[in-house]
């Protein structure tokens, strides 16, 4: 018990981004069950979903940085480490990334599945190669799963 308590304890902001991550990759996988009635492991470590893993992770960081390094570190101290800053703006890209240009490539992938399986079943023989072709529509997320994240990573990241 000692032993991964000292491994959890080397460096607590990387554990809990970490522990952030993977609480939010099996609630994914649980909910997903959940709602589609059946087992898809692949939700373990695919992107998309609730809650969103991406924001849980920087949330998680964030939190956990503060409570390391103080949240002070470069706003207002010249001398103090700007971890906390960093922290925060790697936060806001990645959730900004996260319901932005991700979601709208799923959506794309949404409408280009529907288009080629359309083109497939008028002229089979015209687009052979189309046949096996699916893009992954579950890339991005909804402002809903990023809240959902933030909420799981800045209690993981208080714990």
């Amino acid at each position: 018990m000692q032993f991964i308590q000292n491994i959890l304890s080397a460096n607590q902001i990387l554990t809990a981004s970490l522990l952030s991550w993977f609480i939010a990759q099996v609630l994914k996988t649980i909910i997903n069950f959940v709602l589609l009635g059946k087992f898809q492991l692949e939700r373990m470590w695919g992107d998309g979903g609730m809650p969103s893993a991406h924001s849980a992770t920087v949330c998680a960081m964030v939190i956990a940085t503060a409570r390391s390094e103080g949240i002070n570190s470069a706003i207002f101290a010249v001398v103090s480490s700007p971890m906390f800053a960093v922290a925060c703006v790697v936060a806001i890209i990645t959730m900004h990334d996260a319901m932005g240009v991700r979601h709208e490539t799923g959506e794309q992938a949404k409408v280009l599945n529907q288009m080629i399986a359309q083109w497939i079943d008028v002229s089979e023989k015209n687009a052979p190669f189309l046949q096996n072709m699916h893009l992954k529509e579950m890339v991005g997320h909804t402002p809903l799963q990023v809240v959902a994240g933030v909420l799981l990573g800045s209690l993981v990241g208080f714990l």
